[in-house]
């Protein structure tokens, strides 16, 4: 399994392939490439692709230093051109950035498959996250979940329906009893609900009163 590792700083390269080269991912028996700015990377990448050779999986680092004659700035850009040049290739990216705004940015516009918070990062979550997207899966860590959550439950709550049926369930009124006074069919008062469960982290109604107290939205 051929596994690219790019970060500016290379005792982390090495930090990431000394927790990849324990099993179980090591019974993969990686080869690993490495490197530390957004040039390195190009060239590694390209000139595996010439050679009609191709990367599993890239680890790679937001911030790094970029390549201006290719137009590649960051780990962002790099990720980009990664997914042009090999789009079966699982990229998992890294950052110290943990503003929710960035995160949420990287998460909803950047083409990723795993998206991990440096402070975050043990050499066990590290084996978790490839495995999870090795197989077709998406790993986000504690914090990016955290982020994301935030941003949903912010843009959940800007809309006057989800917040007049948060009142209302509050009042006590029951869901059914809802079409009564909210100018919605009861299937969409439902599906509203379940979406603010997902983003409050709670399954039943009243544990979705309680979060939206506690955390100001009502």
């Amino acid at each position: 399994m051929n596994v690219l590792i790019v970060d500016d700083h290379p005792m982390t390269v090495e930090g990431y392939i000394n927790a990849l080269s324990m099993a179980p991912f090591a019974l993969n028996s990686p080869i690993f490439s490495k490197a530390h700015n957004c040039e390195e990377a190009y060239n590694c990448l390209t000139k595996n692709s010439l050679a009609k050779g191709s990367f599993d999986i890239a680890i790679i680092d937001k911030g790094l230093p970029g390549y201006e004659e290719k137009s590649i700035l960051s780990g962002s850009d790099l990720a980009g051109f990664i997914k042009e040049i090999m789009p079966n290739c699982k990229i998992i990216m890294i950052t110290a950035h943990t503003e929710v705004l960035v995160v949420y940015e990287l998460y909803k516009n950047v083409r990723l498959d795993g998206l991990i918070i440096k402070n975050d990062i043990t050499p066990e979550k590290l084996q978790q996250a490839v495995a999870e997207v090795l197989q077709g899966n998406s790993y986000k860590s504690i914090t990016v979940q955290n982020c994301i959550n935030d941003i949903w439950k912010k843009e959940l709550m800007v809309e006057d329906y989800n917040r007049q049926i948060l009142f209302y369930l509050s009042k006590g009124f029951k869901v059914k009893e809802l079409e009564g006074v909210i100018f919605l069919t009861t299937s969409a008062i439902q599906k509203r609900i379940i979406r603010m469960k997902r983003a409050f982290d709670v399954t039943d109604d009243s544990g979705l009163v309680k979060e939206a107290i506690k955390q100001g939205f009502i």
